[in-house]
């Protein structure tokens, strides 16, 4: 018996499968359908009227967060918080809540890497990066602005009418984005670089690596997964299961985007490429090599598809992203 058959907040039947059975068909047609519902919301939400308890929203600043936020991006993170949630019955409404506050947090840390300081790119999703289209100390409050907002949404009950799952909500993207996730990685790997003046970190071994990304880049991912959960109500099983599944995806998202940054190019990635070799980066490329990087991704899917044995057909979908994940050319 599979976990979701277990909850009494049961998946309603998936309406697309009579029209899409393929499961790569219909996680297609729901990547698309969520993007296209996050862009309305975000919209919605970066709106110019200000909330209650705001005096005013500079026009600026506004336009900047915008610009960062609309109009890009295949909003993966946003559909694996909607299709976790909708595996529990969780109602999609409060899934686009929670899924737009973590597109905010990421969107502004591509804000903040982007940055001179940080990667100094100029390109990303093939227009000029923020603090190129505005300047510097705008992309930085740009990204603050972003990263606050994300948090005044997971608070609304319009996210969930219970405040103990909006404080858990807030509580696990908090440590998903902060010195112990995000944040803590993207320090490991500047000091990886030798950032600080202690040298280029050469001796990083697996483990090391594998830390480092599961923080930058894994912790966001992860909670995506588990947001869902949360929403949904599921009991502790279904919620690790959900986890592993995260955790293996948000590696093989990191694989995959080492690949794409020695093998792509900037028309198609839509930001420079090469950056992580140039920058003597530790990545799982420079470390197991392009063959062995892809054994790992295929290891990698693997593991994500076992993860979600429990859920049975209803997982499809799910096992559909990890192989997009895995083969993404973007």
């Amino acid at each position: 018996m599979s976990l979701v058959s277990q909850s009494p907040l049961r998946a309603q039947p998936n309406k697309h499968r009579a029209l899409a059975p393929d499961p790569a068909a219909r996680f297609r047609r729901s990547l698309d359908h969520v993007a296209g519902d996050i862009e309305r919301l975000l919209d919605r939400l970066l709106a110019p009227q200000a909330s209650p308890g705001e005096r005013l929203r500079p026009a600026r600043l506004l336009h900047a967060m915008r610009y960062a936020s609309l109009g890009g991006g295949k909003r993966l993170r946003p559909f694996l918080v909607v299709e976790s949630a909708r595996l529990f019955g969780a109602p999609r409404r409060q899934a686009l809540m929670a899924a737009s506050a973590l597109e905010c947090v990421h969107c502004y840390s591509l804000v903040h890497d982007d940055l001179p300081a940080m990667d100094n790119d100029a390109l990303r999703r093939g227009r000029p990066t923020a603090h190129k289209a505005y300047d510097e100390a705008t992309a930085i409050l740009t990204g603050d602005g972003l990263l606050t907002f994300a948090f005044d949404i997971l608070s609304r009950s319009q996210t969930h009418q219970n405040p103990a799952i909006r404080i858990e909500l807030i509580s696990a993207l908090a440590r998903a984005a902060g010195v112990g996730g995000m944040a803590g990685g993207q320090m490991l790997d500047l000091a990886a670089e030798g950032r600080f003046a202690i040298g280029h970190r050469s001796d990083l071994g697996f483990d090391d690596i594998r830390t480092l990304q599961a923080m930058k880049t894994g912790a966001l991912l992860q909670f995506a997964c588990a947001s869902g959960a949360i929403l949904g109500g599921a009991d502790r099983k279904a919620r690790s299961a959900l986890e592993q599944y995260g955790a293996a995806i948000g590696e093989a998202f990191q694989v995959a985007d080492d690949l794409l940054d020695i093998e792509g190019d900037a028309a198609t990635l839509g930001k420079t490429a090469g950056k992580d070799a140039a920058a003597h980066k530790a990545t799982f490329v420079s470390l197991l090599g392009v063959d062995g990087a892809r054994q790992r991704l295929k290891k990698l899917v693997g593991k994500a598809e076992r993860s979600l044995a429990p859920f049975g057909d209803d997982g499809e979908v799910l096992k559909a992203a990890a192989h997009f994940i895995a083969s993404r050319r973007s």
